[in-house]
Order: structure tokens, then C-alpha cells, then sequence
């Protein structure tokens, strides 16, 4: 589903610096972010590196990384 919001202009200039330096859209890159914030909230006690790690790991499953068979 797609849904028009508005952000600041500095959080889009922000976003699109980080998204071409990570090779993300800007989408990807604001909802990127969005997962962050979701998951430290959920779980204020996990370091950023930690949280981080777990979006690697749920993205590498997601294209099949890992997979024995």
C-alpha cells in the first residue's frame, strides 16, 4: 500500500545522502530508518549493532541466504 506523507525537507535531504551511499532508494531508506526506530523502541535495551544485525539477517533470508539442504 502507498500513501503520500510529508517530511521535513532536512530528513529528505538527510535520507537521500544515506540512500546513495547505502544503494537504496529513498523509500527504502526512510522505511529502513522506520524499522530501526520501531525495532529500538520495542527493545530499548539492544545496541544500534545488534538491531542492525538483525536486519541483515532478516534480509539475508529473505534472498535465500543460508539455506542448507
Amino acid at each position: 500500500m502507498s500513501v503520500n506523507v510529508k517530511l521535513s525537507d532536512v530528513l529528505v535531504d538527510q535520507a537521500k545522502r544515506y540512500a546513495l551511499i547505502e544503494h537504496r532508494s529513498l523509500p527504502k531508506q526512510i522505511e529502513y530508518w522506520s524499522r530501526i526506530g520501531k525495532i529500538a523502541e520495542e527493545n530499548p535495551d539492544l545496541p544500534f549493532a545488534m538491531i542492525r544485525d538483525i536486519l541483515v539477517a532478516d534480509q539475508e533470508a529473505s534472498v535465500g541466504e543460508y539455506q542448507f539442504g
